[in-house]
């Protein structure tokens, strides 16, 4: 890999991957950690919960 010859478009495609990489790293480290997995667990449902839901011309 020849770094000097990257233009501008290269190192902002490296950036926004490595930006990308970590952020799903952090996604997946709060989506499994076993200490987050009550709060998760009450969502599991939510969307297929119709319930809750407003159509358009409804008011509450």
């Amino acid at each position: 890999m020849d770094v000097a010859a990257m233009s501008a478009n290269d190192w902002v495609g490296v950036f926004f991957s490595l930006v990308a990489f970590i952020g799903m790293v952090a996604v997946y480290v709060m989506v499994f950690r076993p200490a987050n997995k009550d709060t998760f667990e009450s969502q599991r449902g939510m969307a297929l919960d119709d319930e809750n839901h407003i159509s358009m011309g409804e008011k509450r």
